[in-house]
Formats: C-alpha cells, structure tokens, sequence
C-alpha cells in the first residue's frame, strides 16, 4: 500500500504549522526562511505572531500551501532541527 494511501490528508491543501521558540532577535525571519525554503509560494504577510503571555516564547504561525507529505516532512525535520526551534505543531 502506497504511503499516501494512509494519510488522511488530500493534497494540495492549505496547512497551518506553529513554530515555538524563545523570544529573540531574528527568530521569525529565520523561521520564515525556512517555510519559504518549502513552500516558495507562502505569503510572509499572512504570518501570525503571538508572545506568551510572559513574553519569553514567541509563536509563529504560517499556513501554507501544501503538495505532498514529502514536503511537510521535509518541511517539519528542518524547523524541528533548528537551533531557535523549542516545538512544532
């Protein structure tokens, strides 16, 4: 049985993925860099940032278009590799 056969998700279609990291410099254009390495169509104008109610974490939200389960794969082992990274949802 083809992996895809098991997803419960139908391609293309739009993904929303929430970033976590501590609160510091250049952590949202770093994580935009990234989605934007795997989704070259994603709007950066559409990214939603939250701090935590402290301050000391900071949430990125980005939906993008996805195609395949590849690319969320790929696209989730690098946020989740990355050094500014604490959680991707």
């Amino acid at each position: 049985m083809a992996e895809d056969a098991l997803s419960l998700i139908e391609y293309p279609c739009d993904f929303p993925i929430k970033i976590m990291g501590t609160t510091q410099p250049g952590f949202a254009q770093a994580m935009l860099d990234v989605v934007v390495r795997h989704a070259p169509d994603f709007d950066a104008s559409t990214m939603e940032m939250r701090p935590s109610r402290k301050g000391k974490y900071l949430s990125v939200t980005c939906v993008i278009r996805a195609v395949s389960r590849d690319q969320l794969d790929n696209l989730y082992r690098e946020l989740c590799d990355h050094p500014m990274v604490v959680m991707v949802l």
